[in-house]
């Protein structure tokens, strides 16, 4: 037996109980009972032969004092009895009845008033009896009056109310309940519950019933019940109230059902949290839309804010002249769009229908999203009909997935930024039931436009960028392919997409006398003026190495120069390898220590004085000299390589001497290990990266001076092994 069967055995029991006391005896119950009605029955001569128990109760006289009396002297005054000796000849003779009110005398003396019914009776015989029924008058006027009152809300009641007995069939309805179902009160009557409410909506407040039916517990305002009558196709909302009805003795006789339509409450509740989902969501975005000066990484969040709140599917889509300044738009023609992001709420061929992202789609002047960038106005489609799917679709195609999905509601808006429309904002829904509507355009539109904002900002950036990164890419020296007794190699790395092209420059200058100059220099600042000025302090350096300056002095010509730059300073680390004295002298200027890898040895820094930064002014610098011999290597970097904002310069310099003490490899591997061991994704700064490799050389003059291969290396203990000059 399942629950349902269960708890219907449950109710039949109870009725059963309802009718069969324990004793087995039948309990009376209901308005009689409240009446409490007395029956008196009298012979044709007016005496009393039958006494009831009610009787007894009401006019206080006991049975054995009652049979046999004449009625008139036991319970009328002597002033009344003419009266009602004619009033009962005449019921007697003409078997009408009679009623009213009448004072009655009872036991104890005192009169009450008594609703009377007298009425002839015949009993087999042909003899004539009269039957007097009674009750409070007091008390029948308040049933009365209590029932006028009910039978008056009820019917004039705003509040549906139906009374169903305890097979959960209607019993009565009023005329608000009638309105509220849209169904007449007699189709009503005698019909199952479930039978006038048939959806299934409405399955929960039957088993409510019961549950009430069951315990007796009432359910007062229980959530809303959402759905639609059979008479009415309109959606309402209903909040049902229901309590178990007993009688007098706590017989269970059914329940009542208080009915009250809510719906535009429902409707005011349901648009006051859809404006705040849409408020939270519209926060939401200005909080997670454009966190990157990257396009990609724009349109990403811009749907990830969408979906699955918003929408069920949405896809990113600019124009590929917005990407590529070397493409003209169009006026005419398809529409020529690079997908930039697509997401969905689940797996649906929706987002198979649309471009996946880096692909470049044409779309013909038909369609939506054609018409959307070119207008520069949204398009509202609440209910997909007929052609619709093939003009939203790229292709027919698509417009087959797009059905299959179950694509219902569809809205474009134009990604427009600076009075430029760069692309267009795709959305769509299936599972979700409800249409796209003007507040929903309201609010992708604004979430739309800080999207396009943040695009177009990078946009412009990556245009600058480009513009830097080529000019500093066109500054930067080509490796001479043939350096006396040196092999160099050499990177250079720009900063990752969101931040600016810095000054980091290196160069190599073949000099008189076989010798090679090497530098490596940093601007501090960003963007194409870094880059120019970095462009400056290039040819300048190459300018004073062929003057045959020592490198302090060169330091002191480019110092001068970089102070008449505005607002500019540099770091340069500049070198000089004499590959017949076998050693190298070398200049600092606010740079960091160049790293030194003897043959066979473990790599050190070199403790050369640091000096000032190029462009402070007035302070000197000095030249150390150190031996560097075959197999040497020497590596100069920017800070780029090994800054980081999580860890300490002296870490990063550890792990630089770390990554160098390894067994020997080409130096172009020992380039790309270095970046991709200490540089990571989203490095704030750029790279320039120079390794010089001394080789053999077969000199043709006799050395002038060669130094221990000690000299210039900071040891163990920090202490200082170098050769210095100081500029003259």
């Amino acid at each position: 037996m399942d629950e349902a069967e269960q708890s219907s055995e449950n109710m039949n029991q109870g009725r059963a109980d309802a009718r069969r006391p324990e004793d087995g005896s039948p309990q009376p119950s209901g308005l009689m009972d409240l009446l409490g009605v007395a029956a008196v029955l009298l012979d044709a001569e007016g005496r009393v032969v039958l006494w009831s128990p009610q009787a007894e109760e009401l006019y206080g006289y006991t049975a054995q004092e009652a049979l046999g009396q004449y009625a008139a002297h036991l319970l009328v005054h002597t002033g009344q009895w003419e009266w009602v000796i004619k009033t009962f000849a005449a019921v007697m003779e003409s078997g009408e009845s009679w009623g009213g009110t009448f004072p009655i005398r009872c036991k104890d003396g005192d009169t009450r008033l008594v609703e009377l019914r007298n009425m002839r009776l015949m009993d087999d015989h042909g003899d004539y009896y009269a039957l007097g029924l009674g009750t409070d008058s007091p008390r029948l006027r308040q049933v009365e009056r209590d029932l006028a009152l009910s039978t008056r809300l009820v019917s004039q009641s705003p509040i549906g109310i139906a009374i169903l007995d305890t097979d959960l069939t209607y019993v009565s309805v009023n005329p608000a309940l009638e309105r509220i179902h849209g169904i007449p009160q007699e189709e009503h009557f005698g019909r199952p519950y479930r039978e006038v409410m048939s959806a299934a909506e409405f399955e929960e407040a039957e088993a409510a019933m019961r549950q009430v039916l069951r315990t007796g517990v009432p359910l007062v305002d229980r959530s809303p019940i959402v759905g639609r009558t059979q008479a009415d196709p309109e959606q309402h909302a209903w909040a049902i109230s229901v309590y178990r009805l007993e009688d007098t003795k706590g017989h269970v006789l059914g329940v009542a059902e208080l009915v009250v339509d809510v719906t535009d409450r429902y409707r005011s509740a349901r648009e006051a949290t859809e404006t705040r989902r849409r408020l939270a969501l519209i926060a939401d975005g200005a909080a997670r839309i454009g966190t990157t000066l990257e396009a990609d990484q724009t349109a990403r969040e811009l749907a990830d804010v969408i979906v699955p709140e918003f929408a069920d599917v949405a896809a990113v889509d600019v124009l590929d002249s917005v990407l590529d300044e070397h493409r003209p738009a169009t006026r005419d023609g398809p529409a020529l769009f690079c997908a930039l992001a697509v997401k969905a709420a689940y797996p649906t061929e929706a987002a198979t229908a649309a471009d996946p992202p880096g692909r470049i789609a044409a779309y013909d002047p038909d369609r939506l999203a054609t018409r959307c960038v070119r207008t520069g106005r949204p398009i509202l489609v609440p209910h997909t009909r007929g052609s619709d799917l093939s003009h939203i679709a790229r292709d027919e195609h698509a417009a087959v997935l797009l059905a299959r999905a179950g694509v219902h509601s569809y809205l474009a808006v134009p990604l427009t930024a600076r009075g430029m429309t760069l692309g267009f904002l795709g959305l769509t829904r299936a599972r979700d039931p409800r249409p796209f509507d003007e507040d929903d355009l309201a609010i992708a539109a604004e979430l739309a436009s800080r999207a396009a904002v943040c695009i177009d900002n990078a946009r412009a950036h990556q245009h600058m960028r480009n513009a830097a990164e080529t000019l500093q890419r066109s500054l930067l020296p080509t490796t001479p392919p043939d350096l006396p007794g040196l092999q160099v190699a050499s990177r250079y790395r720009p900063a990752q997409a969101a931040y600016e092209i810095g000054g980091d420059w290196y160069d190599v200058l073949p000099l008189s006398d076989d010798r090679t100059a090497l530098v490596v220099g940093d601007v501090m600042g960003s963007g194409i003026e870094a880059a120019a000025a970095m462009g400056r302090l290039r040819t300048a350096t190459t300018a004073f190495a062929g003057l045959s300056l020592g490198p302090a002095q060169v330091l002191e010509q480019l110092d001068s120069i970089t102070s008449g730059l505005d607002q500019y300073i540099a770091t340069c680390v500049y070198a000089v390898y004499d590959p017949h004295r076998r050693e190298c002298r070398i200049a600092n200027a606010g740079h960091l220590p160049p790293a030194l890898v003897r043959e066979g040895g473990h790599p050190q820094l070199l403790d050369v004085p640091t000096g000032a930064p190029l462009g402070v002014g007035g302070v000197p610098f000095e030249t150390t000299t150190l031996a560097f011999g075959p197999g040497d290597q020497l590596v100069l970097y920017t800070d780029g390589l090994v800054e980081t904002r999580q860890h300490s310069i002296d870490e990063r310099l550890d792990s630089l001497l770390h990554l160098l003490d390894r067994p020997a490899s080409p130096l172009e591997e020992t380039c790309d290990r270095l970046l991709t061991e200490l540089r990571h994704p989203g490095d704030h700064d750029d790279v320039a990266l120079l390794i010089a490799h001394a080789r053999p050389f077969t000199s043709h003059r006799p050395d002038v001076h060669r130094l221990r291969p000690s000299e210039a290396i900071r040891g163990p203990a920090g202490e200082a092994n170098a050769g210095h000059e100081r500029p003259r």
